[in-house]
């Protein structure tokens, strides 16, 4: 079974890098790993992008050590930092680190204007250092160069930290405008568009007395001379790569905010390499629907105001945005409903699982309900005759295949018209009302189809997939074959083994898990039901 390979949709990296940039990798001098680093050239280069001198630049290790760095050199106790609420938390986490206070202004409706009166209105607080990121994070909104100016100059004792590390995104980059202000300090980042996050170079613009400020508060070499190498590369190759990624980005950004209004979603404007979405009670849903299927986006359980949003970054690629387009659909707008039966829709604790225990004791094993349910709970144990005889072995006796099977049938169709069903008719009815329904079992045709005729529910199904028609879960050929069957592309699987949960992902199904009667539900479900009655509030 292959593995499910994750979309990292969360941190807002850049486009992956060319050959050309990994293979020099394997031309750098030896004396680039033997000497401390030197990142003198790599500040003249970037000084050189906006018209500035080395000296007015500092290389740090991400955009991150910069933050902390002004708050060293420039907070402490008895001093404020005034900042937008909400924006980057690493400017709490230093600013907190470094003992000095925060003072926070809303960014009213989160995507409008950058609240500027708001900010000058607080000044009287004379705080030493005003952070305003811009496109914010997380909310993509952007401020002017009038409000950086404005502020500058209204409060000239304080540094103004203007974080425009998503500045390549925007419609506007503002960098140049603002850098001779003599209280302004840019951060400025390669993490982002130039695709260098695991390199970590981020570099502060500013004046010559900021900077040296910021250079004493700081590690004397704080990025590795490989990262320096390499993003001397990168910024050698030119631009054209960089604009074509920022175009795609730009064109997915326009694209997702439309799919995502149409499932019902929220997204904010931005001029970032990311959407703020708004998902109302739906957000802790949706984020584990789409790690289930492999898509990994950003959540905000404990930050107060963003607990309903999640930030999902653009990918910048054709490929993985599809991914990403099928994996909200399939979350969001599901086609179909698969239901696993034993144990799902049918109470097999009398049947099939005592069936398993006696054919073991048949053989001389003595095993108990726990170790029935502990062995389908490891996992491909879709064959109640393969887990009976594997149960059998692993009391010291062999058996053969043929010998188990016969056993076992000749008890559980003894034992079958024990079998209830689990769920209301009525349940059922109203599901299948909504959405078409299919089954994905790994009984025998002729048992599945004797249970769901003996309680009534077989005409709710468009069509049962069983033993005979494909491999058994965990793999997702069975999955794959219902949604083929009904003629869709997006569904829901609801399942109670682990099983059930790795065949749905596999074949971009949402597992959805379910306890079976005695039994606890797998822990490996998208989401796990407090029992099938919660299925339709969940379902759009």
């Amino acid at each position: 079974m292959s593995t499910l390979v994750t979309l990292k949709l969360d941190s807002n990296e850049g486009p992956l890098p060319s050959p050309d940039l990994l293979a020099a990798l394997a031309t750098l001098d030896p004396e680039t790993l033997r000497r401390y680093p030197d990142a003198t050239l790599l500040e003249a280069t970037l000084g050189s992008r906006f018209g500035v001198a080395a000296e007015r630049v500092i290389v740090t290790a991400g955009a991150d050590d910069a933050i902390d760095r002004v708050c060293r050199a420039y907070l402490g106790a008895g001093r404020t930092m005034l900042l937008a609420e909400p924006t980057f938390d690493m400017f709490d986490h230093f600013a907190k680190l470094s003992g000095g206070t925060l003072a926070r202004v809303p960014w009213a409706g989160r995507c409008g204007k950058f609240p500027l009166t708001a900010f000058l209105d607080r000044l009287g607080e004379q705080p030493a250092v005003i952070a305003v990121v811009s496109p914010n994070n997380p909310t993509g909104a952007t401020a002017t160069t009038a409000d950086v100016r404005s502020l500058a100059e209204a409060a000239p004792t304080a540094l103004v930290v203007f974080d425009h590390v998503y500045a390549e995104y925007a419609d506007e980059d503002i960098t140049r405008a603002v850098i001779d202000l003599p209280n302004v300090v840019v951060l400025r980042t390669l993490s982002k568009a130039w695709g260098l996050a695991g390199c970590r170079i981020g570099y502060a613009i500013g004046s010559a007395a900021v900077i040296e400020r910021l250079r004493i508060a700081g590690a004397p070499y704080p990025v590795a001379g490989p990262s320096i190498a390499l993003a001397l590369t990168r910024l050698a190759g030119g631009d054209t790569t960089l604009r074509t990624h920022i175009a795609r980005v730009r064109e997915e950004r326009e694209d997702l905010c439309e799919r995502l209004t149409a499932l019902g979603l929220e997204p904010l404007p931005s001029q970032a390499n990311f959407i703020l979405v708004e998902c109302g009670a739906l957000a802790p849903f949706v984020t584990a629907a789409l790690a289930a299927l492999g898509v990994v986006v950003r959540a905000f359980p404990n930050r107060p105001g963003l607990t309903s949003a999640l930030r999902i970054t653009l990918p910048g690629d054709a490929v993985a945005f599809e991914r990403l387009v099928a994996a909200l659909e399939t979350a969001l707008a599901p086609e179909a409903l698969l239901f696993d039966l034993d144990g799902v829709l049918a109470d097999v604790q009398h049947s099939q699982r005592a069936a398993i225990a006696a054919t073991a004791q048949a053989f001389g094993v003595s095993i108990t309900s726990a170790q029935v349910s502990a062995a389908i709970r490891r996992g491909d144990a879709a064959n109640d005759w393969v887990v009976t005889r594997r149960l059998i072995e692993a009391g010291g006796q062999r058996t053969s295949p043929d010998d188990v099977i016969a056993r076992y049938q000749s008890l559980y169709m003894s034992l079958r018209e024990r079998e209830v069903l689990i769920p209301t008719t009525s349940l059922l009815d109203r599901l299948a009302a909504r959405r078409p329904l299919a089954i994905v079992t790994g009984r025998p045709r002729a048992e599945a189809e004797w249970f769901l005729e003996r309680v009534g529910i077989a005409h709710l199904f468009g069509t049962v997939v069983a033993m005979e028609d494909a491999p058994p879960k965990p793999d997702p050929a069975p999955v794959r074959l219902a949604l083929e069957r009904l003629g869709v592309r997006r569904a829901w699987m609801v399942g109670d083994t682990s099983d059930d949960m790795h065949a749905a992902a596999q074949a971009g199904v949402l597992p959805l898990a379910v306890a079976a009667p005695g039994d606890q539900a797998p822990a490996d479900g998208a989401w796990v039901l407090g029992q099938l009655t919660d299925l339709p509030e969940l379902l759009p």
